[in-house]
């Protein structure tokens, strides 16, 4: 069972690495053998932090590298993932991990030049353009790779006063199903996970009054009356998720698929 889930040798490009979701999957790869390439712009994280953390809570430094990337400007992921390649090896898999909301509004009052950046963020560098560049390298070498998506309960049922996060998000699981099917001629997977709540920094005003003391916000305490299971997701409860869907002993046959990752949040009924 344990060589199931033993994906030595696998180099991961993770973009978005410096996030609390990111760190969190590159933890996760980490002990289970991987080589892990940390893609950031660093801007709510220092990455030369979150790779000393990681080191010293892996154990594996040697195999955690670390560049500054813009993902939503072509020309720098294809800069970048040459860099990647002659620097560290040929990534195997790819995890889009970057995206995030700013503000919330009624949607008459939706600013359309932060619904745009919103877009850009979430969709084309969270998924598009990382997606085409290691694709087409995977498709002209004869690499099977696989692709692991950043999706959201968004992705399903929109969330009220983040317009541009809720589209953004259910395109990026509407393009995991629909890149599945034109990249698997050539046994490349790709697959989704849809993480329910999660106490980032992005969102903790959202979600609670007082951080520190516990104290939820209105909308903090509806979330968990709709989770069955009564609290917010941890980092360590998307350890198992990831790495499964990187393995490709345990999931070689899989993919269009997004996997749901929330408590039971979107299953709850009255």
């Amino acid at each position: 069972m344990n060589d199931l889930f033993d994906i030595t040798g696998e180099i991961i490009l993770l973009t978005g690495g410096t996030g609390v979701i990111g760190a969190s999957f590159a933890e996760a790869l980490l002990h289970a053998g991987a080589t892990v390439v940390l893609w950031s712009r660093g801007k709510s994280s220092s990455p030369a932090e979150v790779v000393q953390t990681l080191a010293e809570k892996t154990g594996k430094g040697e195999n955690i590298f670390s560049f500054s990337v813009d993902t939503s400007d072509k020309k720098a992921v294809e800069e970048g993932f040459t860099r990647v390649v002659d620097t560290v090896g040929t990534p195997t898999v790819l995890i889009n991990g970057v995206g995030g909301n700013r503000g919330k509004s009624t949607f008459v009052e939706a600013d359309i030049e932060q619904f745009t950046e919103i877009l850009n963020l979430n969709l084309l560098g969270g998924l598009v353009i990382p997606t085409q560049i290691t694709a087409k390298f995977w498709i002209e070498h004869g690499i099977g790779g696989s692709i692991i998506n950043l999706a959201s309960s968004a992705s399903y049922v929109p969330l009220s006063g983040v317009w541009a996060y809720d589209a953004a998000k259910a395109a990026v699981m509407n393009l995991t199903a629909a890149t599945a099917k034109e990249f698997a001629p050539y046994s490349i997977r790709v697959n989704g996970i849809a993480p329910g709540f999660f106490a980032g920094i992005q969102n903790r005003s959202l979600l609670y009054k007082d951080f520190e003391k516990k104290v939820l916000s209105s909308r903090g305490t509806a979330i968990i009356n709709h989770t069955p299971f009564g609290r917010f997701g941890t980092p360590e409860d998307l350890h198992g998720a990831v790495v499964f869907l990187a393995s490709r002993k345990a999931s070689g046959f899989i993919t269009g698929v997004t996997l749901s990752v929330d408590g039971g949040y979107l299953i709850d009924n009255i």
